[in-house]
């Protein structure tokens, strides 16, 4: 699909059409290349920082209203210039091509070009960032959710990827904590309640590494934070080595008002066996928000357990309930 033949379409739903908008922005200095069938990387040229983000066009396509990846409209918006190493499946960017092009750019000294430099990622592309960064020492690296590693020597713990069992984590750019130690500032965002992520992120190690916790929201920290409206702040603190654990959590505020996080929280209040504070949490959304399906339908249920152990507490009884029904 030709890149202006993008201009009709509402949202990319195809990888061909993400990869047909990130050459429609790339300018007259900028590039778009096939680096093998399953690695493509694109440059545009802006400003003077330059943002590196490694993503699979199956991240893009999910996590974005639009379907195009969530740093072009950051770079947009902030005058960064965007290097863009795009995967087509899920191969953690283990590839020859990929290190053939990162070498290719230090050679050339294509970072010393700009006056900052931050990588980042999620998932698998938040391995990719951290793994990578080392081609540019005294960047900053925002990786969230990432891997360290899935060598079977080194995390064969973590079983949910099996297919990555067949790529090869110990060559080159392959552990990725061992990759950042040259990077200025790393910050891990992750959720500690997601055991296996929790367990990679401990593996970053050091005085440059901020790890933050990023609690209830399911392995889908990226797209909570974009809902919000809080990705592109999180991304530029981070990406000027501003970002502070104290700001993120600020930013982070607007969670009480997500109706995800809501929903994800409720959940774990009842895995935890806490129908009280369940009910509580469903309670407030309801006198703040008006509510809505889940909670009203979580408000009764809930509140049929509590009374199956005792009587309700006086703030959980309605109007219409006597005191028999205590």
């Amino acid at each position: 699909m030709m890149a202006e033949e993008l201009a009709d379409i509402e949202r990319a739903n195809t990888p061909e059409e993400v990869l047909a908008a990130l050459r429609d922005d790339m300018g007259r200095d900028g590039y778009q290349r096939d680096l093998d069938e399953a690695h493509v990387a694109t440059f545009i040229s802006r400003g003077k920082k330059l943002l590196v983000v490694f993503e699979t066009l199956e991240n893009a396509l999910q996590v974005s209203p639009t379907g195009l990846p969530v740093t072009l409209d950051f770079v947009d918006d902030k005058g960064w210039s965007l290097l863009h190493v795009t995967s087509r499946d899920d191969s953690w960017f283990r590839a020859s091509s990929v290190y053939e092009f990162i070498d290719e750019l230090v050679d050339d000294c294509f970072f010393e070009d700009f006056d900052q430099v931050a990588f980042y990622g999620s998932g698998m592309g938040a391995y990719g960032a951290a793994a990578f960064s080392v081609a540019a020492p005294g960047s900053n690296v925002l990786a969230i959710a990432p891997q360290a590693t899935l060598d079977s020597d080194r995390a064969g713990w973590d079983m949910r990827f099996p297919d990555a069992k067949r790529l090869v984590f110990n060559d080159r750019y392959g552990y990725a904590p061992d990759m950042v130690e040259g990077a200025n500032r790393v910050t891990i965002l992750f959720d500690p309640f997601r055991p296996l992520d929790h367990v990679h992120a401990s593996l970053f190690q050091g005085p440059n590494v901020w790890r933050i916790r990023c609690r209830n929201l399911e392995g889908m920290i990226e797209l909570a934070l974009l809902e919000m409206g809080q990705l592109h702040s999180v991304i530029e603190a981070a990406s000027n080595g501003t970002l502070r654990e104290t700001d993120f959590f600020q930013m982070l505020r607007k969670r009480r008002d997500h109706a995800r996080y809501l929903r994800t929280l409720f959940h774990a209040c009842m895995r935890r066996n806490r129908p009280i504070l369940a009910a509580y949490l469903c309670k407030t959304v309801l006198e703040k928000h008006g509510g809505g399906p889940f909670f009203r339908k979580n408000m009764v249920a809930v509140k049929k357990l509590i009374s199956r152990r005792g009587p309700l507490p006086d703030w959980l009884m309605d109007e219409s309930e006597s005191p028999d029904d205590r």
